[in-house]
């Protein structure tokens, strides 16, 4: 999800690289939710070029998908046109628009977002009660930043060069809380891409109350 309407263009709509290790684990997270219901409706808050909800579309999951960039929807309209995804924001009321769901996942966005709360927020409402979100994030745990510093890889990790680049920098317990503020309980975190405690990214995965 982009900052604003159009602040991102997109080359392609495949998955991206981040999501070779990512998916694989938010499939085992959402297998294990829906564990042979035959109610497997999912909603991608931030599905850019809907690269996800199509590999997720592709397991038998059905999927409506939002992202404030009608560039990367026009992408993902023309690669997925069998696909629910539009252009639409967090900052929009989206559970009255599209309902509630099952499982909602956003992947590699809430480092985008200025305004988390209203996202994890948006994010609760368009939960079904006892229903799971999955976010991922870029992991920024302290002793992988230590390695970082040492290795003098800190601006290649931070990236303040990129435009429209993260502006938010999560760690485990800024997450946790985060998510517990919105309403979920019983988070969980996963790591994925390189051994945890240099992990490329974090999955936290929370519950909704019923």
């Amino acid at each position: 999800m982009s900052v604003e309407p159009d602040a991102t263009t997109y080359v392609h709509a495949k998955p991206t690289t981040a999501h070779s290790y990512i998916l694989p684990a938010v499939l085992d997270v959402l297998e294990n939710h829906f564990d042979g219901s035959a109610e497997r409706d999912v909603f991608d808050l931030g599905c850019g070029t809907g690269g996800a909800a199509a590999a997720l579309a592709g397991r038998g999951y059905y999927v409506v998908g939002v992202d404030p960039s009608s560039d990367g929807i026009a992408k993902a309209n023309i690669s997925y046109p069998e696909l629910p995804l539009n252009v639409g924001s967090a900052y929009d009321d989206l559970s009255r628009e599209y309902g509630t769901f099952n499982a909602v996942i956003s992947l590699e966005v809430i480092e985008h977002v200025y305004d988390p709360r209203a996202f994890t927020s948006t994010m609760y409402d368009l939960v079904k009660p006892g229903g799971v979100a999955v976010m991922s994030t870029p992991y920024h745990g302290y002793l992988k930043n230590l390695v970082l510093a040492v290795m003098g890889k800190m601006d290649d990790h931070f990236m303040p060069l990129k435009d429209h680049g993260h502006i938010k920098f999560w760690s485990k317990s800024t997450l946790s809380t985060l998510l517990l503020e919105a309403g979920f309980d019983n988070v969980r975190f996963g790591y994925v891409g390189r051994i945890p405690v240099l992990a490329k990214s974090m999955i936290a995965v929370a519950r909704k109350p019923r």
